[in-house]
Parts: C-alpha cells; structure tokens; sequence
C-alpha cells in the first residue's frame, strides 16, 4: 500500500511481478500479486470462427491513439471501473517513456476498441482492454498477439484470469510459477514498438492475426 506512481517505481514492480490496482481514489494505492496469475502464452489464444471473420471489418493499428485507448478503459460507467486520474497520469507518462502501448481496432475512421499495457523485455503486461463495436476489442487482442509471435519466448499478463479471458485462452498460473516464466521472458530482447507502430497500418484479416486453424 501507498508508494508512487514515478515511471520507475512502476517498471521496477512489473519487474518484480507486482502492479498497481487502486481501490478507490480516495485511498492509497495498492500493489498486487496475485496467488493465481492470469496468463496468455501466445500459443494459447483461441480464436474461433466468428472472431476470425470480425478481424476482417477492422484495421488494427499500434500506438495512434494511446490517450483515447486509455481513456476508453477508464470511462466511469464500465463495471468494476478502476482506472483513476492517478493511472491515467501515470500510465500516459510511460507512454511518452515509450514503455506503455496501445493496439487499436479502427473501422471507417473510427476507434472502435483497444487495449493497452506495459511491455518490458518478452513480458508484456495488459492493463484494460475496452470496445465500442462488437469484437473489436478481442481483434486487438489478436492483432497483439500477431505483433508479439516473433518466434521469442514472450507471454503476455492478464493478470487475473476472468470468465471472457478463460474463454480465449487465459490460464492460471501459480505465484511461484508466474515468477519463474517471469524471470525467464525478462531475458528476452525488447518488442520495437516504435517501428510496428510506424509501419503497421494493415486489414485486420487473416494475414494480420493469429488464427485458430481449426476454426472452432
């Protein structure tokens, strides 16, 4: 409990396996390590049928819209909403550090969903994700997963595992072996956001995704 939000405290408890979730803003801030970790290797993601053919109305772009993103995930109304000003201040001053990322999912010009997250080294660790179109918030997730599968060993941090992420193919994870996977991915060379982002303005189709070949 308590601490601050400086860029390096943050970078340091990611690297620890610790994150920040506030409470409320009116209390101080906690820091969390759960017993069961939410995990998603990237060879774990389930990608059916109708998620493959929602990934062809969207384009998937890397970092064009953080603050929107950001701001999307932290929108009052959403239940469980816990994104508060000292996050959003936080998160967006990494942004700039170029630590924080986002992965968006545009239709007609318009942000249709997204999320966002840390990435240090092979680990990257999602924060929220948000849509306002249907699916177009596990197409961002697709579409991070395809940036990442670069054939390094990188895992991607939900966190907790829920019902919707179980369902596309998030697994606990034991503290103990959260924290070996951990130690193992920090080794892994840094993603180059800064060029995916420069040069990834595609379909999100079946050449930009990962896909289930099964297609259930």
């Amino acid at each position: 409990m308590g601490a601050d939000t400086e860029p390096g405290t943050i970078l340091a408890a990611y690297r620890l396996g610790i994150f920040p979730m506030p409470i409320s803003p009116r209390r101080p801030l906690l820091w969390w390590s759960p017993g069961l970790r939410g995990v998603l290797p990237l060879s774990g993601l389930r990608v059916t049928r109708s998620m493959r053919q929602s990934s062809r109305r969207y384009e998937l772009r890397v970092d064009s819209a953080f603050d929107q993103v950001i701001a999307g995930c932290a929108a009052p109304d959403r239940p469980g909403a816990w994104i508060d000003a000292r996050m959003l201040n936080a998160y967006r001053r990494l942004h700039r550090l170029g630590w924080a990322h986002s992965v968006e999912a545009w239709r007609d010009g318009v942000l249709a969903g997204g999320l966002y997250g840390i990435s240090i080294g092979g680990l990257f660790a999602g924060e929220s994700m948000f849509h306002h179109q249907t699916d177009a918030s596990k197409v961002a997730l697709l579409g991070l997963v395809r940036l990442l599968d670069d054939g390094r060993n990188r895992l991607i941090d939900t966190q907790w595992q829920t019902p919707h992420l179980a369902s596309l193919g998030v697994s606990e994870v034991s503290r103990g072996e959260y924290l070996a996977l951990l130690a193992e991915v920090l080794r892994t060379p840094d993603v180059d956001f800064e060029r995916l982002a420069s040069g990834m303005r595609t379909p999100g189709g079946e050449g930009t995704v990962a896909e289930d070949p099964a297609g259930r």
